[in-house]
């Protein structure tokens, strides 16, 4: 019996850590979407697409043209922030004094359209990088290289925005909009540029998450699925446009889902965390970390 404890102990210990590195990608994905949605206050139902199409495009520059990852990873970045900045002038913008129903409504569409673009483009077929990353063994415990660079390089983007936001002047701005985009209007702020680079940065993030996910996960067109509305729920939880609420979320969900793996499937992981946000939403409809009224 001692010796069972001792063997479940270990698991449960490489399933938090575990838990925690799935929540620094899970948090990355979720800066990205609150950033857009705490400054321009539309939520982007097609950003997990974004990453799709980053995914692709790290496919095509490794295995077709024969880049090196770290080379192709800027380029990846640089591929899905100027997406983010065309869907904003294409899509939102004209859209930004319309009912929040609408954008909801133009955002899907732009979603089941990169889906279809990229079944069309590029067929239904799974594929990957081909990089296998060695496994970190400490003790009976096993960690993938895969998860430790994607933990560590969502941390690195997460603390760069944190100091553009706090040290740039551009990065002051985009917070004085966030909080009172008509009085920054009054005050001689162009907020139609300060919204269209908060999309490129929030592109430019889904491209990160992009370079992260595909060491993981194999592309294909519906890979936004794995965790598009997982992200969603996350930003939700945490409170729409919150960073911190959606970075402890982030942490909140891959626990649940990492600790739901370790006691049955992962899928069942996914269920314990979809039952969790449900209860949560009677309890603290707003979300956990939005202000009472």
């Amino acid at each position: 019996m001692q010796a069972f404890l001792e063997i479940f102990d270990i698991y449960l210990l490489e399933a938090v850590v575990n838990g925690i590195l799935l929540g620094g990608v899970l948090a990355l994905l979720a800066l990205g979407l609150n950033l857009i949605f705490g400054v321009i206050d539309v939520t982007w139902i097609c950003y997990a697409e974004l990453v799709m199409i980053g995914m692709y495009g790290m496919y095509y520059m490794v295995q077709v043209f024969g880049m090196p990852y770290w080379v192709a990873a800027p380029f990846a970045i640089l591929l899905v922030a100027a997406l983010g900045a065309a869907l904003h002038y294409i899509v939102i913008a004209p859209l930004l004094t319309a009912p929040p129903i609408n954008q909801l409504l133009a955002t899907g569409g732009v979603l089941f359209i990169l889906q279809s673009f990229a079944t069309v483009a590029f067929g239904i077929d799974f594929r990957n990088l081909g990089i296998r990353l060695p496994v970190l063994a400490i003790g009976e415990m096993h960690f993938s290289y895969s998860r430790l660079l994607a933990f560590a390089a969502a941390l690195i983007g997460m603390l760069a925005i944190y100091f553009f936001m706090k040290r740039t002047y551009t990065g002051t701005a985009i917070r004085a909009v966030a909080q009172d985009r008509q009085i920054m209007s009054l005050m001689g702020v162009d907020t139609k540029r300060i919204y269209l680079i908060t999309s490129a940065l929030g592109g430019a993030l889904a491209g990160l998450a992009a370079c992260l996910l595909v060491l993981q996960y194999d592309v294909h067109p519906f890979v936004g699925l794995s965790f598009g509305p997982i992200t969603f729920l996350i930003c939700v939880l945490g409170g729409l446009g919150n960073f911190v609420g959606g970075f402890i979320a982030a942490f909140v969900f891959a626990q649940i889902i990492s600790l739901g793996g370790l006691f049955s499937d992962l899928e069942w992981g996914y269920v314990l965390a979809f039952a969790f946000f449900i209860v949560m939403m009677f309890i603290r409809p707003a979300g956990l970390f939005a202000r009472r009224s």
